[in-house]
């Protein structure tokens, strides 16, 4: 039997805690969107409604919805082994497999994998890693590790202190101690204090010159680790000048620092490559990853980790006292498995690049054209609109997260999710949508801003 929408809605507020939302639905359960089902690019509603998820869940559901090959996987899996640890010395066939399958696309000599469950626990693995790294290296005072302002690097106690968003950092007294952050490579908004365009290129330098900055005022022997998303997604959509990441690969090796590539929402085909740092054409020495290794069927995390990192610290004959009970769990494994079998056998990254990248690129520049957007970027397949009042001079509304707010709900309404981010809407479309999917994308995101636009006059 059916449940309705409203008595969904009403057992929802009773009892559930939603992610990031006002808790105001407590007292207004008709607020929450009950999602019931979902196939290929779309989610339906428990109404029926269809809906063209353009934020492929949460930046995740990069196959789509519904691939029997990942269900199947999961369902041989769970009757093999249903879990068992990766703790004490123990390992198992899938965790093994996958580890393997990772290796073979991620840069020359990063062939280690550490298996957890989600981003979050990724980067706290990140800061425990990079600081018992260099204890076992003798030098125990580069404990300090940089992030940037508005970055996103999870929820938990560390990710959100590595993240620089201000109101996150304001509840549950964030952030925690020896993390700092500099600027972030957000272009458009230095054209919006700049009052109109300026340079990217001497932008992206500027920006990477905060790092070196930072570096110098707390001293190079206090510093363990630069982490930094290629493409900012949670921040915005925010893609940095082609000057920015060759200068901070730079910076990194002349001081001695490590350089983290959060690769959660770049990683596993979403630039077009395995991985956003293999589009940047620089080099890592972390990359902690989510999110697309199992298109978001199956929670699994982890961190890539260059060969002579974990080779010193196994020549240190330590234990490292780190892990999670779901850390490698069989199930999870199977899935991410059967996904980058799919991945490689549809030939996504190919058909990504060469064809629905460039197509949606060509697409989503023309929406420069409304009133209301000041810049249309493109990455792959990640893009943004910068909302604003006044197009000549970079100028935003007073009242911008107001305007994208009802942009964002336009948008639910007419058939399409979009993301609303402060002053930007945002898509990250899965990897699997064809020619006709952003056309349709196009079509909605143009009739939204259209009645965005009317409900401001």
């Amino acid at each position: 039997m059916t449940i309705s929408t409203s008595a969904l809605q009403q057992k929802n507020a009773k009892h559930l805690i939603q992610s990031f939302s006002d808790l105001s639905y407590i007292n207004n359960p008709q607020e929450t969107h009950i999602i019931s089902r979902a196939d290929g690019v779309y989610i339906y509603d428990n109404d029926g409604k269809k809906i063209l998820d353009s934020m492929s869940g949460l930046w995740c559901v990069n196959m789509g919805y519904g691939q029997q090959s990942i269900i199947k996987a999961v369902n041989e899996q769970m009757k093999e082994l249903v879990y068992y640890n990766n703790f004490f010395g123990s390992s198992h066939p899938s965790a093994i497999k996958l580890s393997e399958m990772i290796a073979d696309i991620t840069p020359e000599g990063m062939n280690k994998v550490y298996f957890c469950g989600s981003g979050s626990e990724a980067n706290d693995t990140v800061v425990r890693l990079t600081r018992h790294y260099w204890a076992a290296r003798g030098k125990p005072s580069k404990s300090v590790i940089i992030s940037r302002t508005n970055a996103y690097h999870g929820s938990t106690m560390a990710g959100a202190s590595l993240g620089g968003m201000s109101a996150m950092h304001a509840q549950g007294g964030l952030p925690i101690p020896d993390i700092e952050h500099v600027e972030q490579p957000y272009y458009y908004d230095a054209c919006v204090e700049a009052g109109g365009k300026i340079d990217p290129d001497e932008f992206g330098l500027k920006v990477a010159q905060s790092l070196a900055n930072k570096i110098d005022e707390l001293g190079e022997d206090r510093v363990a680790a630069f982490i930094a998303e290629p493409i900012q997604g949670a921040g915005g959509v925010i893609i940095p000048p082609k000057t920015y990441w060759p200068a901070i690969s730079k910076i990194c090796k002349e001081r001695d620092i490590l350089l983290v590539a959060d690769e959660v929402i770049c990683g596993f085909g979403r630039t077009g490559e395995w991985f956003g740092s293999g589009h940047f054409n620089f080099e890592p020495d972390l990359m902690p990853f989510a999110k697309g290794v199992t298109s978001g069927y199956l929670p699994v995390g982890g961190v890539i980790v260059r060969d002579d990192i974990v080779d010193l610290l196994a020549s240190a004959n330590q234990e490292f006292a780190h892990g999670y009970t779901y850390s490698g769990h069989p199930a999870c494994m199977a899935a991410a498995v059967a996904n980058l079998e799919l991945m490689e056998s549809t030939n996504i990254l190919h058909q990504v690049k060469n064809n629905t990248a460039p197509y949606l690129a060509s697409k989503w520049k023309d929406l420069e054209n409304h009133s209301l957007v000041g810049e249309a970027r493109h990455l792959g397949m990640l893009a943004a609109i910068e909302i604003v009042e006044d197009k000549e001079n970079c100028k935003r509304f007073e009242n911008s997260a107001e305007i994208v707010g009802r942009c964002k709900n336009f948008c639910y309404e007419n058939g399409i999710v979009m993301r609303a981010i402060k002053n930007k809407m945002v898509i990250a479309p899965p990897l699997i949508c064809n020619n006709e999917h952003i056309d349709e994308i196009i079509e909605k995101v143009w009739k939204c801003l259209d009645l965005t636009a009317q409900s401001i006059k």
